[in-house]
């Protein structure tokens, strides 16, 4: 569950991969204006850099730690945090040095926010083959937020105008989701979605289950997951007090809750969640970490290193993912 944060705070914003349109659209976001203070961790040189091509008026401080924080009207601060990027990083490639920079803005930014120097996260993309590249063996923010705050109950939740979607199983090859399809992981997920619905100000939560085989097994003919797992996992849900419902079919599920029908829709995995709401855009997508002991947000696109530093990228979702973090820590 996570700890009210107090509303004065800032919101931390991650810089994610300098070589990708991190930087890009969080200038764009913050000489726009935002709805509350903001500061940044990531590389105060390559934000400068960014602004000026893009000829954006914002004076960017570095300061040394959150608690220093004093936002104001068209300056951005920026945490320092690790060594300074060089100032040739090439842009829409894969680097070392951006990836440890992500990482490092990130655990910066998870050790602010349990300390209680800033009010949430909201994280710009990063790139995992370049953190891989130096060195460090995640899949991605989910699992270095769950890790690094040292949370065992979490889920990834995508949301936009039009759906909500939580994952039972996330970043994990698909031959690999049978055997973390469990009445732990189900129940677990349920409960989940109905705390982030409550944390996004619904009273009563309405959790539909997708089923895991075509047609929700149709009766055990395609499979028995359903019957000997979800559906009991369902009922435990129930007693809890929880309204969920299902396993309904995978191919119609998502029409219905689009349609108004569920308030949240808890898929089996990676794919078959997140395809739904992407088809739907990702302008206005927002990437939610549930369990957490504290608020974060992100943008729901990756780095497009294929756009970086052409002044292209769109800074919607980034808005979205902030306004998301504000409605979840009034």
């Amino acid at each position: 569950m996570s700890v009210p944060a107090a509303p004065s705070l800032p919101v931390g914003i991650t810089m994610g991969d300098a070589a990708g349109i991190g930087p890009e659209i969080i200038i764009k976001a913050c000489a726009q204006g935002l709805g509350a203070p903001a500061i940044v961790f990531g590389d105060a040189g390559a934000l400068r850099r960014t602004a000026q091509s893009l000829g954006a008026r914002l004076e960017i401080v570095e300061i040394d730690d959150a608690r220093a924080a004093r936002p104001g009207a068209g300056r951005l601060e920026v945490v320092r945090t690790g060594a300074p990027l060089p100032a040739d990083l090439a842009l829409g490639q894969v680097s070392a040095a951006a990836g440890q920079g992500a990482y490092d803005y990130l655990c910066a930014a998870i050790d602010a926010a349990q300390a209680g120097a800033i009010r949430a996260i909201v994280t710009a993309p990063l790139n995992k083959h370049s953190m891989h590249l130096a060195g460090i063996d995640q899949p991605g923010h989910t699992e270095i937020l769950a890790e690094r705050s040292n949370t065992a109950d979490f889920a990834m939740m995508l949301a936009n105008d039009e759906l909500r979607v939580l994952l039972v199983t996330i970043h994990v090859a698909l031959a690999d989701v049978m055997a973390r399809i469990t009445p732990e992981a189900e129940l677990r997920a349920m409960r989940l979605a109905d705390q982030a619905c409550r944390q996004m100000g619904i009273a009563q939560p309405r959790v539909a289950v997708a089923g895991l085989n075509p047609h929700a097994g149709e009766d055990g003919k395609f499979g028995r997951e359903d019957i000997d797992i979800i559906a009991p996992a369902v009922a435990r849900a129930r007693a809890e007090g929880i309204d969920a419902s299902g396993p309904w079919p995978g191919d119609t599920i998502f029409m219905r809750a689009r349609r108004g029908e569920f308030d949240i829709v808890v898929a089996q995995y990676h794919d078959q969640g997140l395809i739904p709401v992407k088809y739907l855009g990702i302008d206005h997508g927002v990437n939610v970490t549930v369990g957490l002991p504290f608020v974060r947000t992100s943008v729901d696109h990756g780095t497009a290193f294929d756009i970086a530093g052409q002044g292209i990228a769109d800074h919607a979702s980034l808005v979205a993912a902030f306004d998301l973090a504000l409605a979840m820590t009034p």
